[in-house]
């Protein structure tokens, strides 16, 4: 006779018997080997297509013939500067969140000016003091990047480039396995004490090469012949700024003969420990950034760290931030309509087909995911435009700077009440106004009303209506988006269309960037390899959703101040 608790078992025994099944197999979650970040530094969207006849096959056209493009994609605040549009696109959120309110900005806290990326808590690693004390400290959130190295422990490798350091520091991020930027002292690409104690190997290899000297060994002449570059205005027009020992801003410019008559720029380099140290150059390699060839000395670095760090390789997701600086410098030094802007471009194209053949080569084909974009726009230059009878001008900081200062000075007496104009905003001296007895917000709206009497200003607001107001679009650019307030100005100008930040005014030569008109925000957005399907999309964008379509590719959290949306069109979901 069985018990009640030996029949209970029962079912038990029977489990135990039944036949073995095997586990399903596990499979990898679906993701790109490599992520790479193109941003081509004052790249407007219509470069896509205005040089189109003259690109090859590999570059642009290979991402527009096999990638996906977004035709409407615009920044959503201002100022359109490098600092926070490389940060907007790699946290996927605005000044506003992230806190980068500008490439410079005025430290009320210490009484001075700062720069984005400045850190005196680094020290140089490579280079001269003053070119290498910097790191994204200044940052509120996190990027991309950040995110993928969370996601993998810290697996992941995630490395910034560029010839600039806020290029290179802000879109890697906090948690970045390197960040590498252009010290023109000594020509080569340096680092902080915020990575690591000393470059790798590889790295002081690459730079004791030599390659800005053998770039400037031979002038700039234009890659075709110059009568085949009717997409531009004539050689020598009065609005492009000749190099500094030319009379004239035109081709051949004698690299050789500029880099030897100017001295480099930093007079002394840091040795960091365990490096041989490179000694600053009789050539001013500094004059590279404003030549297309420094977008080639970029290009030769990064393949040279997609091979030496085995970027993709290594069987967890890796991402690579490159930025091409040297089309800013030659947009602001000549103008977007210039034979040398149009030439930059010819000559990246060919830069990018490189870096793209390398990915095939080394990564696989369709195993990397890359996109392309810019951080900011450009305005036309204002002697072009008035040579063509259109509507713009500039403005001179300097001259709005002291003109606040002077009306105030009038009206409440001596004194210090501007302490600075920047980012298209006033500083005020609020502990001067409030020792004074005056009331802040008063002041602001005498400030608002002066800037509204110079030449080019269209609109004004005040810091305190700035907090207190809420617009869904035109000036949300500043209120929602483009406002911090612990960084940001008391005193916000706003220049008509057409009007730029004239830094010589009254003589403005060349171009510049910053406002919240589309010459200024609309950029190029562009996906191609891993995932990609061919399109196009027209939809209304905005470079915010980048980072938040990234994180879908890769399966990974969002950056911690995100914003923006997945776009579903390129993701096919």
């Amino acid at each position: 006779m069985t018990t009640r608790s030996s029949l209970a078992l029962l079912p038990l025994l029977a489990a135990f018997q039944l036949p073995a099944q095997a586990a399903p197999p596990v499979t990898a979650v679906a993701r790109p080997k490599l992520v790479v970040g193109i941003v081509i530094d004052q790249m407007r969207y219509d470069f896509l297509y205005r040089y189109w006849e003259k690109y090859p096959a590999g570059g642009f056209r290979r991402l527009l013939g096999e990638g996906f493009s977004y035709s409407s994609c615009h920044y959503n605040y201002v100022p359109t500067y490098t600092g926070p549009g490389h940060v907007s696109i790699y946290t996927g959120t605005t000044p506003a969140v992230h806190g980068i309110v500008g490439n410079n900005w005025w430290l009320r806290s210490e009484n001075r000016g700062t720069y984005v990326t400045e850190d005196r808590n680094v020290q140089a690693v490579g280079g001269a003091a003053v070119a290498g004390q910097h790191s994204p400290r200044n940052l509120l959130a996190t990027t991309i990047g950040d995110e993928l190295r969370l996601a993998t422990n810290f697996a992941s490798k995630v490395i910034g480039i560029s010839m600039k350091d806020r290029g290179s520091i802000l879109p890697a991020g906090h948690s970045a396995s390197a960040a590498y930027w252009y010290d023109g002292g000594n020509g080569a690409f340096i680092s902080s004490t915020f990575y690591a104690p000393a470059l790798p190997d590889w790295v002081q290899q690459f730079n004791a090469a030599g390659h800005p000297a053998r770039y400037l060994a031979q002038p700039w002449n234009t890659l075709l012949p110059i009568a085949q570059y009717t997409e531009s205005s004539a050689d020598d027009v009065p609005w492009e700024a000749a190099f500094k020992g030319e009379t004239r801003p035109v081709f051949p410019h004698d690299l050789p003969a500029l880099a030897a008559s100017s001295p480099a720029p930093v007079a002394a380099t840091l040795k960091a420990a365990g490096e041989k140290p490179l000694q600053p150059s009789a050539q001013n390699l500094d004059l590279i950034r404003s030549t297309p060839f420094g977008n080639s000395l970029t290009a030769d670095f990064a393949l040279e760290a997609l091979k030496q760090e085995q970027l993709g390789q290594r069987g967890v997701p890796d991402m690579l931030a490159l930025s091409f600086s040297c089309t800013d410098y030659v947009g602001h030094q000549f103008g977007p309509n210039s034979i040398e802007v149009e030439d930059t471009y010819l000559r990246l194209d060919r830069d990018l087909a490189r870096l793209f053949a390398a990915l095939d080569a080394q990564v696989g084909r369709g195993q990397a995911l890359v996109f392309l974009t810019a951080d900011h726009a450009a305005a036309h230059a204002v002697g072009f435009l008035q040579a063509h009878r259109l509507p713009g001008g500039g403005a001179g900081p300097g001259l709005m700077r002291d003109s606040l200062q002077r009306a105030l000075v009038r009206r409440h007496g001596p004194g210090p009440w501007l302490l600075d104009y920047e980012n298209q905003q006033a500083y005020l001296n609020r502990p001067l106004i409030a020792q004074k007895g005056l009331d802040l917000e008063k002041i602001q709206h005498e400030v608002a009303a002066d800037l509204l009497l110079l030449p080019g200003v269209a609109q004004s607001r005040t810091a305190l209506d700035l907090e207190r107001g809420h617009w869904e679009s035109g000036m949300g650019m500043y209120q929602e988006n483009g406002y911090y307030a612990p960084r940001s100005g008391d005193v916000l100008a706003v220049l008509a269309p057409g009007w730029l930040e004239a830094y010589g005014y009254p003589v403005v030569k060349g171009t510049t960037h910053g406002a919240s008109w589309a010459y200024d925000t609309h950029v190029p957005l562009l996906f191609w390899g891993w995932g990609v399907k061919p399109g196009e999309s027209a939809a209304d964008i905005t470079i915010t959703d980048i980072a938040p379509t990234l994180a879908q590719w890769l399966r990974i959290q969002e950056p911690s101040g995100c914003s923006g949306k997945p776009l579903r069109e390129v993701l096919g979901r």
